[in-house]
């Protein structure tokens, strides 16, 4: 068991979401379902053997989602990072993760799906050149990032080498 697992509190659709996010990662699968049961009917108000929580794991990753009711809700300040290899990966997971999300919220590869759960979906080369010691090489690659919703590594790997101009 890993030491701290993810928890996200779903109106009604936790099923739903964790059965959406096993279809979109490999290595992810649904690991058991536990049910609310008649006793505590007064505290949760959901009618028994309705879903309560999906244990499921992404690429390793335990999570957990819970059916607590319209009490809260998701917002930007939590989201998951997604770091991909190439292009394609990163454009795999940016059309499934963002199909039916929130269009406005999609800003310098950062969406948020449609259950309300944000997620940056990231180049693993963007750390590298932000990084780098150079720092009007690390400028230019903000300065491209900034522009974009969904990044471009190619556009990305330009502004790095200085071969995009900023305001394209």
């Amino acid at each position: 068991m890993q030491k701290i697992t993810p928890f996200l509190w779903f109106d009604n659709q936790a099923e739903e979401a964790a059965n959406f996010y096993v279809s979109v990662f490999k290595n992810s699968g649904i690991r058991n379902v536990t049910r609310y049961e008649a006793e505590g009917h007064e505290i949760h108000g959901r009618p028994a053997g309705t879903v309560m929580t999906v244990e499921f794991q992404l690429e390793g990753q335990d999570f957990i989602a819970l059916n607590g009711g319209p009490v809260f809700e998701f917002n930007e300040a939590i989201s998951f990072q997604v770091h991909c290899e190439t292009q394609d990966e990163l454009d795999h997971y940016w059309e499934r993760l963002s199909a039916g999300g929130d269009k406005e919220a999609q800003r310098c590869g950062w969406l948020k799906d449609r259950y309300g759960v944000s997620w940056q979906i990231i180049p693993t080369a963007l750390a590298e050149m932000l990084q780098d010691k150079d720092a009007e090489k690390s400028r230019r690659v903000m300065s491209a990032l900034l522009q974009m919703e969904k990044l471009d590594l190619r556009r990305l790997r330009q502004a790095y080498e200085g071969k995009l101009f900023e305001n394209v």
